[in-house]
């Protein structure tokens, strides 16, 4: 007989069946899925992940990219790396997989509401920062100044580049692109993602800064937004590279005593600042 237990546990451990409604090619590397749950909405929080369940490869722990304020489904930018990802890279509209989840602790974005804020979004990690920024776009008037800085290694690796125009429309919203290394063709900022911040104004007292990337990245872009007096407290990033099971039985993502899966992948940069394996 079913109980509350078990169907809880179920939900931890079993998939939900979804279907894969459209395949977009992003870069060389990534491609962005839209998927469709079989029994409802996801009901995710910007930030959190789902593990994805490819019949016959196995599973892989993926962030989320689209807001839950979106209409439909919901999408998951994958970058292909290894046997699952690469197994979803060969799905085309229609394919059958299953998702376990929403998991882990979003961006709080309750405490943020009325605030400035500033996204930094370093290659791959404008994939889960696109569900943020999509939920603050769509709920303008609950948020202060919004300043977003997008880098990545080449023009040919940004990701969403189609949206930053219209992000840049939107109401007192500000968008700085850079490539370490230009191509032919490029005419926007070359430099590090830290190049871009003397661009930028921000008033510590009013400001949120959310930062995601990849690792080589947050020592400095941390160090950069500190220097702008942003408090510790008052940004946030994520760890998500280090999930795998998503429930905290693998040990994979342990720092310490902190399970990420379970405590994170967001944190206050205050929560992390004393354990140096977190970044």
């Amino acid at each position: 007989m079913s109980t509350p237990l078990t169907r809880q546990i179920e939900s931890l451990y079993l998939g939900r069946p979804a279907t894969v409604t459209a395949v977009r090619t992003l870069t060389d590397k990534e491609k962005l899925f839209d998927v469709e749950l079989a029994d409802g909405p996801l009901g995710h929080e910007p930030g959190q992940f789902v593990e994805v369940s490819v019949f016959g490869y196995g599973e892989a722990p993926i962030s989320v990219a689209s807001s839950p304020t979106a209409p439909g489904g919901f999408q998951l930018c994958v970058r292909n790396v290894g046997r699952v990802t690469g197994a979803l890279h060969r799905l085309e509209p229609g394919a059958m997989i299953a998702i376990r989840g929403p998991f882990g602790r979003g961006f709080p974005v309750d405490r943020m509401r009325n605030r400035d804020i500033l996204f930094v979004a370093g290659g791959l990690g404008l994939a889960p920062l696109r569900s943020l920024i999509g939920y603050v776009m769509d709920r303008r008037s609950e948020f202060g100044h919004v300043t977003i800085l997008v880098g990545a290694r080449t023009p040919g690796e940004l990701l969403f580049n189609d949206e930053y125009a219209g992000w840049a429309r939107s109401p007192d919203t500000e968008v700085h692109v850079t490539v370490d290394r230009a191509a032919e063709g490029w005419t926007g900022h070359v430099g590090v993602i830290t190049t871009l911040f003397p661009r930028i104004q921000v008033d510590p007292k009013t400001t949120t800064a959310v930062i995601v990337g990849p690792p080589v990245m947050y020592r400095f872009a941390l160090a950069e937004t500190f220097a702008k007096g942003v408090p510790e407290d008052q940004v946030y990033v994520s760890l998500e590279r280090r999930m795998k099971c998503g429930v905290g039985k693998c040990g994979h993502c342990q720092i310490n005593g902190i399970y990420v899966c379970q405590k994170g992948p967001v944190f206050a940069y205050a929560e992390i600042a004393g354990l140096e394996e977190a970044l």
